[in-house]
Order: C-alpha cells, then sequence, then structure tokens
C-alpha cells in the first residue's frame, strides 16, 4: 500500500492506534498465572470497542484473535490455556483490520523476574528494530533496513530468523514488497514516499537459524530450544524519519 490520500492517511493511523492500544493493555496484563487465552481475550473485548477485527482470522481462518507466542515460539503462536510462569518470554502480534484498514505490530515482554539473557535478548530486537527504521526512508534501497538489522544483531551476538521477514501491509495483511531482516545485494529499489511497510525483526539465542512448525500446523518455533524475540512496527516511508503508525 502507498498512502496517496488523507482517506488512507487517516484510515491507517486510526490502525496503528488499535493496534498500539492492545499491545498496551496486553503488555500490561502479563503475569504470572495468566493465560494466553486470556491475553487473546483481551485483545477481542479492545478490537469490539474500536469496531475492529482479527485480520489473520479475517484472511486465513486464524483461530485467534492476536498470536501469542512464548519461550522458543518466534511467531503465529496460538494462544494456549497454559498458565504463563515466572521468566517465561512472550511475543505478542497484533494484527487488527480497521475499517478496511490493516496495521500489524509486535512486541516481547518477559515475565518478571527477567533472566538476564532473556533482557540482553529483547533489548537487542529492539535496538536492531531501531536500526532499521532508521534506514527505511524515501530514496534509500530496500535492502538498506535488513542491513542494519542484521548488523545489529549480529553485533549483539544473537542468531537472525532469515526464513522470517516483513512485509509491505495495508488494506491486506501481507503486500509488496518483502522485507528481510538480513541484507540482500538484489534489493536496490529505492523506498517511496507514502510505502506502508512493517520491519519485524525477529531474533533468537540459540544457534540455528532454521525454524520449524508445530503440530497445530500455525506456531513457529526455532529448531534448537533457543528463546525468540519478535518486535514489530508499521510505518509510513517519509524522506526523513518514517512515520510509526503503531506507536
Amino acid at each position: 500500500m502507498t498512502i496517496t490520500t488523507q482517506h488512507e492517511l487517516d484510515g491507517m493511523t486510526l490502525a496503528g492506534q488499535v493496534v498500539a492500544r492492545t499491545l498496551d493493555a496486553l503488555r500490561a496484563a502479563v503475569e504470572p498465572g495468566v493465560t494466553p487465552a486470556e491475553l487473546d481475550a483481551l485483545a477481542g473485548q479492545v478490537f469490539a470497542g474500536f469496531g475492529a477485527f482479527s485480520a489473520p482470522r479475517a484472511e486465513y481462518g486464524a483461530p485467534v484473535n492476536v498470536f501469542i507466542s512464548v519461550n522458543d515460539d518466534i511467531v503465529h503462536g496460538l494462544p494456549t490455556h497454559r498458565p504463563l510462569q515466572a521468566g517465561d518470554v512472550v511475543c505478542i502480534d497484533v494484527t487488527p483490520n480497521v475499517g478496511g484498514f490493516v496495521a500489524d505490530a509486535a512486541i516481547t515482554v518477559a515475565v518478571p523476574p527477567v533472566s538476564p539473557t532473556a533482557a540482553r535478548l529483547i533489548e537487542a530486537a529492539e535496538a536492531a528494530l531501531a536500526r532499521g527504521l532508521n534506514a527505511a526512508r524515501a530514496g534509500q534501497p530496500l535492502n538498506g533496513i535488513g542491513r542494519a538489522i542484521q548488523t545489529e544483531v549480529q553485533r549483539r551476538g544473537f542468531t537472525l530468523l532469515p526464513e522470517l521477514q516483513g512485509h509491505g501491509v495495508g488494506r491486506a495483511i501481507h503486500e509488496k514488497p518483502d522485507v528481510p531482516n538480513y541484507y540482500r545485494p538484489a534489493l536496490r529499489k529505492p523506498l517511496h514516499e507514502g510505502l506502508v511497510i512493517a520491519v519485524e525483526p525477529m531474533i533468537s539465542t540459540g544457534r540455528s537459524p532454521r525454524v520449524r512448525t508445530r503440530r497445530d500446523g500455525w506456531t513457529l518455533a526455532t529448531t534448537d530450544g533457543g528463546l525468540a524475540a519478535h518486535v514489530e512496527h508499521t510505518i509510513m516511508i517519509t524522506k526523513g524519519k518514517p512515520v510509526i503508525l503503531t506507536a
């Protein structure tokens, strides 16, 4: 999607606000004893308050309001009834459709007390996202985003999961272009003003860059049991710093 009208900008801004409100509510609710299924129900309540609905449910038939992935699960985790425990690493991925506009963002939080490894992992993912967003400017090549993310993750000693990547978003969850989290020389096409993309580093404490699909057919997990972190924002490209629609 490329935003060219005020109507489109207003629609994406509202969708981003719903994402941010939902993530704020879920972050505050993460504590020992709460279940991912309860967090999912809370997300549904926030969506309903805005007249929004789950885009993954509508587009792909996902049986969830939001995806919640715990510990070595990376993304697309189906919310379970297993209570969260102290030290769990929880990735929350929120993608509502609000009046025909779709925004997408994710956070990773740890259930206190947080281990030093989990804290460094989350900090690294957030730093990589910040570097990627800073590289996302009109006239700069698309592959600059992946270069910035890859450099930061490797500098901090964690493992990128290159099978998973960002994407265009706006009228549907997954639109062109693909936005890899690593440097691909062929992706030299410059970014243009108004383009809407989701930038989302996914990294692990493990050594393997491969991922596997769990038996539920949805949840993607690390292959070596490494803890995973996933952070994401939907942005609009400008000549300067991007507009973070989901902040």
